[in-house]
């Protein structure tokens, strides 16, 4: 059992749409916010501190950048 996973999006980011993609492939169930929603952006900013597509929280960590940035600290939290 692998803690809760949020990410949150944005429509058309190529970088969503590949950590998406990974966490189908490895058959990891999550969350996602879409961050141009009305104040998600802004739950975003105040949670995380950015408001940039993708941010990855699983449980008490969370990650930004690019999804090759990304993924080896995806990888380390989800035990892999």
């Amino acid at each position: 059992m692998h803690p809760e996973i949020l990410i949150y999006t944005s429509p058309g980011c190529p970088d969503c749409a590949a950590l998406k993609a990974w966490l189908k492939g490895h058959v990891f169930d999550y969350v996602e916010r879409d961050l141009s929603q009305t104040g998600v952006a802004d739950e975003a900013k105040v949670r995380y501190g950015v408001r940039i597509a993708p941010i990855t929280v699983i449980g008490d960590s969370y990650f930004y950048g690019t999804f090759a940035e990304q993924r080896s600290k995806i990888e380390a939290a989800l035990g892999g």
